[in-house]
């Protein structure tokens, strides 16, 4: 029987990992693959590797616990930036573990160990793929934002929060729960900027939930 583990991903907190753990967790019973652990976590996919305590975690853990596949959905849940996906898959591949992607039945290795030419190349094609529809929808969203922008400014209309908001504590540590682990764990502020790219004004406020 055949051991794995499971990597899921999504892009904000706003969306939820579990569907994803569900469906995968439902298809290695059905075809009797043992389950050894799951790798989660709401980050976005263009991150480096060094970036992504999951993807760091399950490297760690697959190489010591004998596991012969990594399983995901679909590619882009790997990442939408291909160079830094495509280390994982290399990493995987020299340990002889291989990446299986559900959705397109596609396993980086041959039953032999041996890397598998066609897999890898599809791979590398989804997530060039992936990339773009990324980069189109940055595109559409700055698009759309400039022009609300323009419509605002013709209109007179007023942008932004009222001047009396502020947020709630209950409602930074709600949107910033990565900030404050890495705050937690003794990272500077200046490096907790570089990781995450949130404001060192607003890392400043969060010291305080440490």
């Amino acid at each position: 029987m055949e051991k794995v583990v499971l990597l899921c991903r999504v892009s904000t907190n706003r969306q939820d990992y579990h569907r994803q753990v569900a469906e995968l967790t439902q298809f290695c019973t059905q075809a009797g693959w043992t389950i050894q652990k799951v790798f989660a976590n709401k980050v976005s996919g263009v991150k480096a590797v060094e970036e992504r305590p999951e993807i760091l975690d399950m490297i760690d853990y697959v190489k010591g616990n004998h596991v012969d596949k990594v399983v995901c959905l679909e590619i882009s849940r790997l990442g939408r930036n291909t160079l830094e996906a495509l280390k994982v898959i290399q990493v995987l591949n020299d340990n002889g573990i291989a990446l299986y992607v559900k959705n397109y039945n596609l396993c980086t290795l041959n039953p032999d160990g041996k890397v598998n030419p066609v897999a890898s190349l599809i791979c590398t094609i989804l997530l060039e793929i992936a990339q773009m529809e990324r980069l189109t929808i940055v595109e559409r969203m700055t698009s759309g934002r400039k022009q609300y922008i323009e419509r605002c400014r013709r209109e007179g209309i007023k942008m932004g929060r009222p001047s009396t908001y502020r947020k709630t504590d209950e409602e930074y540590k709600a949107q910033y729960p990565r900030e404050i682990s890495l705050l937690r764990k003794g990272i500077s502020l200046r490096n907790v900027y570089s990781i995450t790219g949130t404001s060192v004004n607003t890392l400043r406020r969060l010291s305080a939930f440490v």
